[in-house]
């Protein structure tokens, strides 16, 4: 009966020893996952302690100068769990080698499919109001300071720093919950949840804490069975998923958790890509199983920008085998040290320059990849690199000591132009810059966006460059049913209002040849013709 109690305590101290590395590393069960090689080795050496402790258990404790007194050649089951210890390395190990690019080269480069296409033709000529203009360190900022504001929550909880990009309802946005300040504030709010999440718009820098009618129960910052970590893997053991969940928002404005599942097409451990998503609503922990090819169209992130660059370098880099990617480097190309965010087909594309492997400080192009579908475009489109372009830029306000965001790529007047924005050393934006991204020493600086884009459109037409709208002019006629005088940056405007008509008519007061539109009032009928802007119709010939 003894003998039967100590193998039943040696059974249980076996499976709560599991049950807490289980609880507190969450490996996934599947021979892909690498914390699931880890756990077996954990078990392996746990059984292996658990047999010298049991054969040596009167001296264990009573001995100070206690040693395992063990003949190895008797000690069968010893040998036994040294042997499938030393099996299990050696898969681990030879899984590690036959899954990387040095046995795979050709494997890997073709992870990823590259579409080549036309700049002009994909990259329609910029909206103002559907373009990020902060990076994401200005929006934290934003949050931090619209969090300081909310008194019934500051001492309770914090902005994550999740800070998302989305599409939402067609605007460009960052969206991250709250979460717990601390474990004692946990304690005493967990029952409720977290009660709001930030979101920012990036194009007009407004900031918006969301309360919700029920908190959010969910999250990385919960504890416990309600950890968004644990409760995945508790409802999907095998699964393996990513590092990076992403938290986004519907168009209602419901908080959800996307989960790309990893999936590994060489070997054990190599060519990552995501198979599935899992999508769980923060607020009920309700989940939903999709396949990749079948997610709603309202999720923009399932491939991290991380993983997407990884995959282009690999296809840039092993064109001609390994080795070449070492030594030769004939051919090789790699994503240059920075990305940014494109809304595009209302998704979010990750945008990245190409360069040579040599950094010779030139783009052979850029690549807009998707992060829903993981579909890559590529640019082939010879001009400066990103770093160059905000040197040049940052050489344009030295004396300010400004200092350039990551820039954006835009199209203005068919030219690729490199947007950014110019930051004090507080990480306050004071001042916007384009930069040409061919000739990276045409640079316009503005204290607004409309100022920059005036001075480039200026700075392009001194070089012969004129944007293919400034010629299609526009006929309009019709009954004014109002018209407003606005100034803007010390110039007035005109803004005029057709009837029958949904646009409206910008008339810019500094040009001589419309200054007759204030003969006009309310109830006449005017003619004049316009070109299209970013919102407005601007006029340009007043008949």
């Amino acid at each position: 009966m003894k003998k039967v109690m100590k193998y039943v305590l040696s059974v249980l101290f076996v499976c709560v020893a599991l049950f807490v590395y289980y609880y507190i590393n969450l490996p996934a069960v599947n021979i892909h996952a690498v914390g699931f090689w880890y756990a077996l080795l954990f078990i392996l050496v746990l059984l292996m302690v658990l047999y010298i402790v049991r054969k040596n258990r009167k001296n264990f404790i009573l001995s100070k100068d206690w040693k395992p007194e063990l003949d190895l050649k008797k000690a069968k089951g010893l040998r036994l769990l040294m042997v499938l210890t030393g099996v299990v390395f050696v898969i681990y190990l030879a899984g590690n080698i036959l899954s990387s690019p040095f046995v795979n080269a050709a494997k890997y480069q073709k992870l990823l499919t590259i579409e080549k296409r036309n700049f002009a033709e994909d990259i329609k000529e910029v909206d103002y109001n559907t373009i990020p203009l902060l990076d994401k360190n200005s929006a934290a900022l934003l949050g931090e300071r619209k969090m300081g504001s909310m008194v019934d929550m500051v001492s309770q909880f914090e902005v994550s720093n999740d800070y998302s990009q989305i599409n939402y309802n067609g605007r460009p946005v960052r969206v991250t919950p709250l979460s717990y300040a601390n474990t004692i504030k946990w304690l005493t709010n967990q029952s409720q949840g977290i009660p709001a999440y930030i979101r920012i718009d990036m194009a007009t820098q407004d900031t918006e804490c969301v309360k919700l009618k029920e908190g959010i129960r969910y999250s990385k910052s919960e504890l416990f069975n309600r950890n968004i970590y644990r409760h995945l893997r508790f409802n999907y053991p095998t699964y393996i998923f990513d590092d990076q969940i992403f938290f986004e928002i519907d168009e209602e404005g419901t908080p959800f958790w996307v989960c790309p599942v990893k999936k590994f097409n060489i070997g054990l451990f190599g060519g990552q890509t995501v198979d599935r998503v899992v999508l769980c609503n923060a607020v009920t922990g309700e989940c939903v199983d999709y396949d990749v090819t079948e997610v709603p169209q309202w999720i923009d992130k399932v491939y991290s920008a991380e993983l997407l660059m990884k995959l282009y370098d690999y296809s840039g880099m092993l064109k001609h085998g390994y080795w070449n990617s070492v030594l030769g480097q004939k051919d090789c190309l790699v994503s240059t040290n920075g990305y940014n965010y494109i809304a595009l087909d209302d998704d979010v594309w990750v945008y990245t320059g190409v360069t040579s492997v040599s950094g010779d400080q030139s783009n052979v192009g850029f690549v807009l990849m998707n992060q829903r579908t993981m579909e890559t475009r590529f640019y082939e489109v010879e001009g400066a690199i990103e770093d160059s372009a905000m040197a040049s830029a940052e050489g344009q306000v030295q004396n300010l000591g400004y200092q350039a965001t990551f820039p954006l790529l835009l199209n203005i007047a068919d030219e690729p132009t490199y947007f950014m924005a110019l930051k004090d050393s507080g990480g306050l934006v004071k001042k916007y810059a384009m930069v040409n991204v061919q000739k990276y020493q045409w640079v316009a600086i503005g204290d607004t966006i409309q100022e920059c884009e005036k001075n480039y459109s200026e700075l392009l037409s001194t070089n012969g460059i004129v944007s293919p709208k400034a010629e299609e002019l526009k006929k309009v006629s019709g009954r004014i049913v109002s018209i407003a005088p606005i100034v803007l940056e010390g110039t007035t405007h005109y803004y005029i209002c057709l009837e029958g008509k949904e646009d409206i008519y910008d008339i810019d007061m500094s040009q001589e040849s419309l200054i007759g539109i204030v003969r006009y009032q309310v109830g006449d009928t005017v003619k004049f013709q316009y070109t299209e802007g970013y919102g407005l119709q601007k006029v340009k010939v007043l008949e």
